[in-house]
């Protein structure tokens, strides 16, 4: 069980709660703080004070003032209009993260809300009810203010939810999970609103397998060295401990151990007439390793904006005071996700250069054409290297940083806003195309290596030669290749290839 209380949150931790079964509890001592941070909105309540969105309007109109028969009215029209996201609901997984960081994000008692609300949305986690929450509508700055309002929309009874197989009416979902629907206090509409964590649980789970995907990038480019009768001799470490970059280290050991115990390598140890290889194949460590760092930089980020109070006003129990600041604003994330999105497309391009040269006649070291058994009759590999090409250009359209831009919203008052659920929504795009393109260098690597027969690879590679082995079979004539590659991508997402990370 995870026990939260406003702690920052690893992504395994996020990815178990938001991938698998495992359950939630709220310790107590975050519930006495939720508790003492409470009373000071009840006591601002019963003096009288004017507190920003406790007894006020939102952005533009924070100066109405709102009388105290209202205040209940007040926070779900906050709700219901911000709930305006559209597109293509959020995944379930990513929803469950989004769920979980709002709830951690509470626990730590500097929002001024009870503790139902934690436990309403702990208990909708367990029984997996979750909000249909459309992904399109934020602009990241007072936090994502659209997707966070579906949430809460749904917290309440109203909107959309999925339950089992079903997507219904959110108060019939919660009829059916035994889960009463929550009514909002003052304050709380508020504070289920401000925050960044439709940014932070999507970008998380789209860093975990990116994470894996860089390592895994390792692993199809040691396995097209092999085919392409490569060197490993720019791997060794005395180079890189010139450059002692921390990520180039690690993939330079990494690809090391992966090639350890060729026969192919010393079946041309001796007389190899190349000097060096291409870049593709010899910046592999320095490459390979600059994504790690970026992605290693953006993990980090996030995972401190996990256990952040991103709310505003902000609730000080020790000295009762309520401060309005900017903690809600997603530029540290929207800027460390287009960094890790810019650092992903360069992985695509680097993995998309070696298939060109498995298939290339001119250049894959006497591999038969496009890797085909039958070079003119069939096409081989052909088309599957111009898909790799076709994402690789999408990638690098997503590329273009989102938090670089502007537009001023709410009548002037938010008039520097971040983009990070943009970001965001583009990184995760990147990841995807990332998957599907160094499963292709992984097949097509592969289909190189059977070529090379009967000398065999490391033991580690001829391992993962067996495994890709499993999901497609060799090219013997050709066939159409888009389920091979969505099977290959499907078991890399599952974590199938997880022993070749490292």
């Amino acid at each position: 069980m995870l026990e939260i209380s406003g702690q920052a949150l690893s992504l395994a931790d996020i990815a178990s709660v938001a991938l698998s079964e495992r359950t939630i509890s709220l310790s107590e001592r975050a519930r006495g703080r939720m508790q003492a941070s409470r009373e000071v909105i009840e006591q601002v309540l019963r003096e009288g004070r004017v507190v920003y969105g406790v007894n006020t309007g939102f952005g533009k109109l924070c100066d109405v003032r709102i009388p105290a028969s209202e205040l209940e009215t007040l926070q779900l029209n906050l709700v219901r209009s911000h709930a305006c996201g559209l597109g293509e609901p959020l995944s379930e997984a990513e929803t469950r993260a989004m769920m979980l960081l709002r709830a951690n994000v509470l626990a730590r008692g500097n929002s001024g809300c009870r503790v139902e609300v934690v436990e309403t949305l702990l208990r909708m986690l367990e029984q997996r009810v979750h909000a249909v929450i459309p992904e399109k509508g934020s602009v990241g700055a007072s936090g994502d203010l659209a997707p966070l309002a579906h949430l809460a929309l749904s917290m309440i009874g109203e909107g959309q939810a999925r339950f089992g197989q079903q997507t219904l009416p959110s108060m019939e979902a919660l009829r059916q999970a035994e889960i009463a629907p929550l009514r909002l206090a003052a304050k709380e509409g508020l504070a289920l609103l401000n925050g960044t964590q439709a940014m932070a649980g999507v970008g998380a789970l789209a860093l975990w397998r990116g994470l894996r995907i860089a390592a895994l990038a390792d692993l199809a480019g040691a396995m097209s060295l092999e085919a392409l009768r490569g060197t490993p001799v720019a791997f060794d470490p005395r180079i890189q401990e010139l450059r002692p970059h921390p990520g180039q280290i690690v993939a330079a050991g990494h690809l090391r151990d992966l090639l350890e115990g060729s026969e192919i390598r010393q079946s041309h140890v001796t007389n190899d007439p190349r000097v060096q290889d291409a870049y593709s194949l010899r910046c592999m460590p320095q490459v390979h390793g600059a994504v790690r760092t970026a992605i290693q930089h953006a993990r980090e980020v996030t995972e401190i904006e996990t256990g952040s109070a991103t709310d505003n006003p902000l609730v000080f129990a020790d000295s009762g005071q309520v401060l309005s600041g900017g903690n809600f604003h997603g530029a540290p994330l929207g800027m460390v996700y287009d960094y890790a999105a810019i650092a992903l497309t360069d992985l695509i391009s680097m993995s998309e250069r070696r298939i060109e040269r498995l298939v290339n006649p001119d250049l894959n070291e006497g591999l038969p054409p496009f890797l085909s058994s039958h070079p003119g009759t069939s096409s081989g590999y052909m088309i599957a290297q111009i898909c790799a090409a076709s994402l690789l250009n999408e990638a690098k359209v997503l590329a273009h940083p989102a938090s670089s831009d502007n537009v001023p919203t709410s009548g002037g008052k938010e008039d520097h806003v971040s983009m990070g659920m943009t970001s965001a929504l583009k990184l995760r795009q990147i990841v995807s195309n990332a998957e599907s393109v160094v499963s292709i260098e992984l097949l097509a690597a592969t289909e190189g290596l059977d070529y090379r027969a009967p000398l065999r690879s490391s033991k580690r590679i001829e391992r993962a030669r067996e495994l890709i082995r499993s999901l497609s079979a060799r090219l013997i004539a050709d066939r159409p290749l888009s389920p091979d590659i969505e099977r290959v991508a499907q078991a890399v997402g599952h974590g199938d290839f997880d022993e070749f990370v490292s």
